[in-house]
């Protein structure tokens, strides 16, 4: 079987517990989405190949009035998923449609320019609070969720701080 990332996201998510494809994707909203999306259309199939492959196991599970399939990791998905994890292959991808405007906006007039730099400035304020509101003070986190959370912290604190001294940087070359 051809794994991808969103085989080892579903896998990853299945292995804290059972979930339906709908509780994956409202799993995948509300924890990795941040630096790893999967959209519906990608989490059904995948479900699919993943219990043909016997990765995983579902089975039918009313909830009111509609069926659903609830997903476990079976023994094999398991296995697989920790070799994935012991992989020593790091591969860093970053999809940042702000980025992509930053580096074509010398095409817009200097003000409008920093502008975006600006608009990514309050973007990173704006999913530092987000994710400052995730900690509920319940329950810790296990430790390595907790790392990655701590990771978005930083990450968008020196996001912040970049983005500030850019600005300042491009305003006194003008």
């Amino acid at each position: 079987m051809e794994a991808t990332a969103v085989t080892w996201a579903v896998l990853g998510l299945l292995s804290f517990g059972p979930r339906s494809g709908y509780d994956l994707k409202q799993s995948v909203d509300r924890t990795i989405r941040h630096f790893w999306a999967a959209s519906y259309g990608q989490i059904y199939p995948e479900l699919k190949k993943l219990e043909a492959e016997a990765w995983i196991a579902g089975k039918e599970a009313a909830r009111g009035g509609r069926s659903r399939r609830v997903y476990r990791i079976t023994a094999l998905g398991r296995r697989e998923l920790q070799h994935w994890l012991h992989g020593e292959e790091t591969r860093i991808e970053l999809r940042d449609e702000s980025l992509l405007r930053l580096f074509f906006a010398d095409n817009l007039p200097r003000e409008h320019a920093l502008g975006l730099v600006a608009a990514r400035r309050e973007g990173y304020r704006a999913m530092l609070a987000y994710l400052r509101s995730l900690d509920d003070g319940g329950a810790p986190d296990p430790p390595f969720v907790d790392l990655v959370y701590r990771w978005g912290l930083d990450y968008c604190a020196w996001g912040i701080e970049w983005c500030e001294q850019q600005e300042r940087r491009l305003r006194r070359a003008a």
